[in-house]
């Protein structure tokens, strides 16, 4: 296996020039100077809170944005978003957003909704299409029954599943994911969560995960980045950050993430229960 990075950034910024009543315009720097990489096979999440610059650098390592100075590089190949930019490099690079129903065509039925990245990028004839298409749906949990229907007729589950088989229909080597389960119910979320985890092993799939939620950020990432005002202000193992958080910015992140103890809980329960014994 090569030791060169699936993804990796270097020094990116990213730049916005805001307009103004009076005339001119602010320059405001969304991301300063991001250096990350994600191995094959790895999870990188992405942490902080709204306005911290995680959806800019998702817009650029999808290659949808340029970033203003720095470099990005895919497999060692750094990318310059434009004309020059081929198909082939851009179908290394994938992406999940939050909302599945937001992300479907809800005039397309599901079948020609995974079918259209392959028509679009490959050369497969309609019966290929349809072939890898079937075997994908079966890939994710659901079934030839599914082929003919609309978004409307599936639950969020089942759409954040569609959502990630369209991902995975060119054989991409990353997966941009854009807080993949903050939409679904718990129980709905693990099932999601275990998915992407077999998908990894199975593709050995690289992801970088995009979140709010340090719960599922412990039962997902290998290293953690934690951003603040677009810059990084811890990066490190998972098992490592979790254990000892070095800068306050994470542990005020940490401290503010809602904890559940068993031992409480149960403690309360049987508290309750003995007032409710006692008269």
């Amino acid at each position: 296996m090569s030791d060169t990075p699936v993804l990796e950034t270097r020094a990116v910024t990213r730049d916005y020039t805001t307009s103004s009543f009076f005339g001119g315009g602010k320059v405001v720097r969304a991301l300063k100077g991001i250096d990350l990489k994600v191995a094959r096979g790895k999870t990188l999440a992405v942490v902080g809170e709204s306005g911290c610059g995680k959806s800019t650098l998702a817009r650029i390592i999808t290659l949808i944005d340029a970033p203003t100075s720095g470099e990005v590089l895919i497999n060692g190949e750094q990318v310059r978003v434009g004309a020059g930019l081929t198909a082939a490099l851009r179908r290394k690079v994938q992406i999940v957003f939050q909302n599945p129903y937001g992300s479907l065509n809800p005039r397309q039925k599901i079948g020609d909704v995974l079918a259209e990245p392959l028509k679009l990028s490959t050369g497969f004839g309609a019966a290929e299409r349809r072939e890898r298409v079937m075997a994908m749906l079966k890939r994710i949990g659901l079934g030839e029954e599914h082929y003919n229907r609309y978004p409307h007729m599936f639950s969020g589950g089942q759409r954040q599943r569609i959502a990630i088989a369209r991902a995975l229909m060119v054989n991409p080597e990353l997966l941009v994911l854009d807080e993949p389960v903050s939409a679904l119910d718990l129980s709905v979320q693990a099932q999601i969560l275990n998915l992407l985890q077999d998908l990894q092993e199975e593709f050995e799939l690289s992801y970088v995960f995009i979140s709010h939620d340090l719960s599922v950020v412990r039962h997902v990432a290998d290293d953690v980045m934690v951003m603040q005002w677009g810059d990084v202000v811890e990066y490190r193992s998972r098992d490592d950050i979790f254990a000892a958080p070095e800068h306050p910015y994470t542990r005020t992140l940490f401290d503010a993430t809602p904890r559940i103890d068993p031992a409480r809980i149960r403690a309360r329960i049987e508290a309750k229960a003995a007032r409710i014994a006692g008269g």
